[in-house]
Formats: C-alpha cells, structure tokens, sequence
C-alpha cells in the first residue's frame, strides 16, 4: 500500500478478535517503526510488549481503582480535560462512536461500559507501552519522539492487517501497569498502544473519525505576494 493510501485508510479499533499476536508479527512492526525520527537521532523510547496473564492483571487493577475512585495517576503531567475546539473534536468523536453502538444518551450504564473498556485496553491481545528515561525531564522533545514512534507502529500494525488505538486510558494509573509490566523506577510511563485482530463485527470498528480542512489549522507565509501588516496568509 502507498504511504498516502496506508495513513488515510487507517483507523482506531476498540473491538478486537481474541487470537493471539505472533511475536514474530509484533518484532517485524517494531523492526520497521524505530526508524521513526526523533531528535538528535536519540531514541529516547523503550517498548513493553505485554500479553497474557500480564495484561489481564493490568486491566484487573486498572479497573478496581477506577471503580473504587483511585485518581488517575500518570508519570508526567497533562491536561486531563479539554475545552474549546478540542473539546468539540473529542464531543464529535464519541457521538460517532455512541451512534454506531445504539448507545443513548441517557443510557449511563452502557455509557459507563464504554469508559471502562478504554481502561480495560479494549480488551485487545497486546499492549506495547511506550516509555522514556526519567532523566530526560523536562521530556517535551523526548515525548514528541514517542508520538511519533506511537505513528509508526499503528501503521506498520495497519499493513500487516492488525488494527490499533493509542490509548491514554490504559495508563491513567501509571503504579498498576509498572508493576505488572515489570517497569524500573527509572522509567516514565508515557502511552501504551491496544494491538490486536480487527473483530468485523464490533460496529464501532465501522467508525473513522475526521479531520479539519486545512484551512482551518495551516498557514503558508512567503508563498504568495506579501502580506500587509497584522495579516496572516492562510489556504
């Protein structure tokens, strides 16, 4: 598949088939997606592969606090709620997603179902969590390199006909998932990944989102005559 046709054909799967991954299949999408870039070619990721009772005790944890009102946790800071047109673009999202499973707005319990797969890692196969040395901190560049090592695996997954989503949800609680995934101290807990077979007939798999048109997040300075003073030059 062309690179044009592999990134716009992807999409986030939340249901997933329950047969196992080859480590062959998951070493070959790792062999290609650390050729990702990152700054100063410093590859500042390392990668947990986790299946089996391993993942099923994470989940389990996961979950537990979740219900019995643990806060989130994470190994570094971030917004956890947005607002404005971000807000929207998440409120968007979930309406497709509510839509496709017939799940009414004022239906909390299959709501509540929904939120608790994200922490359970959509029940998928395999997790690969993505983490950084603590010694990076402050870690903005490090962490813009495991986005883009995050891309890279969901597309070299994508090709080989697995499906994915990065999923914060997985490591709100960041003590669950290092003991469980055997993580040092030394670590910080950045993403994890769910991976697994597509499962055809979850709808919501039916669901790809969007994207803004381009005018309305780009900005060409110096291609055209020059702008006039306090203009800014967009598509």
């Amino acid at each position: 598949m062309e690179f044009s046709q592999l990134i716009k054909a992807r999409k986030s799967i939340r249901g997933y088939q329950q047969t196992p991954v080859p480590r062959a299949v998951i070493e070959e999408i790792i062999e290609v997606a650390k050729w990702a870039p990152s700054s100063m070619n410093t590859q500042p990721w390392n990668v947990y592969v986790i299946t089996g009772e391993p993942l099923n005790l994470i989940r389990k944890g996961n979950t537990e606090n979740m219900v019995a009102g643990v806060p989130p946790k994470r190994d570094f800071p971030m917004k956890e709620a947005y607002d404005g047109v971000h807000r929207k673009r998440q409120i968007d999202i979930a309406v497709q997603l509510f839509d496709a499973m017939g799940i009414a707005r004022d239906d909390k319990v299959r709501r509540m179902d929904w939120v608790m797969r994200g922490f359970r890692q959509f029940d998928a196969p395999v997790s690969i969590v993505l983490t950084y040395d603590k010694y990076l901190e402050p870690a903005a560049i490090s962490q813009f390199d495991l986005g883009a090592l995050s891309h890279a695996i969901v597309l070299a997954a994508w090709e080989r006909g697995l499906g994915c989503v990065i999923n914060g949800q997985g490591i709100m609680q960041s003590s669950v998932v290092r003991e469980h995934a055997r993580i040092p101290d030394d670590q910080n807990i950045m993403i994890c990944i769910a991976m697994g077979y597509p499962d055809s007939d979850f709808v919501a798999n039916s669901v790809k989102s969007v994207r803004e048109d381009n005018k309305h997040f780009v900005t060409y300075v110096g291609f055209d005559a020059p702008a006039q003073a306090g203009e800014t030059m967009t598509v």
